[in-house]
């Protein structure tokens, strides 16, 4: 088995670790092949109830390895084939009724803005820095970054990045709104675990359908939105979990609503 994505299971929780630090975790053609599969395998793992995604060394994902690209003699059409295959593991991540929280340090580049965008909340180190580079080297944006990007930032602020040689700080990530919190680095990784517990803790199956409702209905009409939402929120109504959380809210607010005598 592949080492270049790491899998650990801890009860309900998957852990997803980028395990290339030697070449800043960005994606060559097997790690591509790589992710596709994890994100299968942990999707339709009822057991699975949260994601955290992170990375081993000081990057986070420099994006695609185009060193390794330049060096296999692959052509273009290799190189659509390997974006094709990741845009599938990207899809099915963020699609998916699993929630994610990434936990990033270091530098995240290129194609790693989208990879890290597929986590639906995103704690960020203070020392994070985040960058486009697509245009220096002369290619265009791949791995979700040209609708995940202006989805989470705006058009006007992702077109600044993608068309200007800018780098932004971790505090600038986090007014943009292209990270949720923004901690000192030693906290990264316990922030990340604190917030896929609390998902764990509570309806974590409910937290998920909430993640895929707004992810899938960005490319649907308003229509099938609310054909989703209703039959969601039946199904979940049904549940044994539902029911029982439901009573108990009920019980309390009756409680609080009766006079003091």
């Amino acid at each position: 088995m592949s080492d270049s994505i790491l899998i650990a299971r801890e009860g309900g929780l998957a852990r997803v670790t980028f395990n290339r630090p030697a070449y800043l975790n960005a994606m060559d053609f097997e790690m591509g092949r790589r992710w596709r599969d994890v994100a299968h395998e942990l999707t339709t793992d009822d057991s699975v109830g949260a994601v955290i995604l992170d990375a081993a060394g000081p990057a986070f994902c420099a994006g695609g390895d185009v060193l390794a690209m330049a060096t296999s003699n692959a052509g273009g059409t290799e190189v659509t084939e390997t974006a094709h295959i990741i845009h599938d593991g990207i899809r099915t991540f963020a699609l998916s009724d699993k929630p994610i929280v990434a936990a990033v340090q270091g530098a995240v580049a290129g194609g790693g803005l989208g990879l890290m965008l597929t986590a639906d909340y995103i704690v960020a180190s203070e020392s994070a820095k985040f960058v486009s580079k697509y245009a220096n080297i002369g290619l265009t944006p791949d791995l979700g970054v040209s609708t995940l990007l202006p989805a989470a930032i705006g058009q006007r602020r992702a077109l600044q990045l993608l068309l200007q040689d800018r780098t932004i700080d971790a505090a600038t990530a986090l007014d943009w709104g292209l990270v949720t919190e923004v901690v000192p680095a030693a906290e990264v990784a316990s922030r990340a675990q604190e917030i896929a517990g609390f998902w764990l803790a509570n309806a974590t199956a409910a937290f998920g359908q909430a993640k895929r409702l707004v992810r899938v209905g960005a490319d649907r009409t308003f229509s099938e939105n609310l054909d989703d939402e209703a039959a969601t929120i039946g199904a979940r109504f049904e549940t044994e979990e539902s029911r029982t959380r439901v009573a108990a809210f009920a019980a309390a607010s009756a409680k609080s609503a009766r006079p003091s005598t």
